[in-house]
């Protein structure tokens, strides 16, 4: 098992971590979270050399994907970075990459009752606005499960607040900072239930997030 205890704060800036071989030839990860070598629970950043490919698989729990660099495919069609997916329980597919990507992936971790299929171009998207200065674009929402990616204006400062149910951050560009430290892009964060901080930035920072899905018995 890796990071599986939820009432940790984990921090890792994947930056400073290898590449690891995964079972498809030319396909890399670097595990995040992970419940058992290749099943359950699953965090990762996942790269796929150009050409590369999986064999059609199953997802029993679902499956969650942020396209970082690159053109992530399947059958269904193609991805290019700033894509959004969730390939709700029960589906299959096929995945490959013709020129190569990056993606952030979440396997086994959909809420119970949770089947909505999510297919978002996010760079053909809309920002909304958000509290303060923050720009919000929602991608997914079940029950008290939140996702979104939110864009920071420099030097814009946020409220201390509580999480409940927990907080997952990916930084995808920009610095984003808070008083317990400063998180390059590409660092991946995961507060726990009811955990606080205080964030800021003082560069235009853009993180993908997620809230409410952790355990909250501690």
């Amino acid at each position: 098992m890796l990071n599986m205890d939820f009432s940790q704060r984990i921090v890792i800036d994947t930056n400073t971590i290898e590449w690891l071989p995964s079972p498809a030839k030319g396909v890399w990860r670097k595990p995040l979270a992970r419940e058992d070598k290749e099943s359950g629970h699953a965090t990762s950043i996942v790269r796929y050399d150009p050409g590369s490919r999986f064999t059609s698989h199953p997802h029993p729990n679902g499956e969650e994907i942020l396209v970082l660099e690159g053109v992530f495919s399947d059958e269904t069609g193609d991805y290019p970075a700033g894509s959004y997916i969730r390939n709700p329980p029960g589906s299959t597919h096929a995945p490959y990459s013709d020129e190569g990507c990056i993606i952030l992936v979440k396997l086994e971790q959909f809420a119970t009752g949770d089947s909505q299929e999510v297919k978002i171009k996010t760079r053909e998207q809309t920002w909304q606005p958000g509290q303060g200065k923050l720009e919000v674009m929602p991608l997914h929402d079940f029950e008290g499960e939140h996702t979104a990616l939110v864009r920071w204006p420099a030097n814009e400062r946020f409220q201390p607040h509580k999480h409940f149910g927990g907080e997952e951050i990916l930084v995808l560009s920009g610095t984003f900072q808070d008083e317990l430290g400063i998180y390059p892009a590409l660092s991946w964060i995961r507060n726990p239930h009811m955990s606080e901080h205080y964030p800021f930035v003082e560069e235009e920072t853009i993180i993908w997030v997620k809230v409410g899905h952790l355990p909250i018995s501690l």
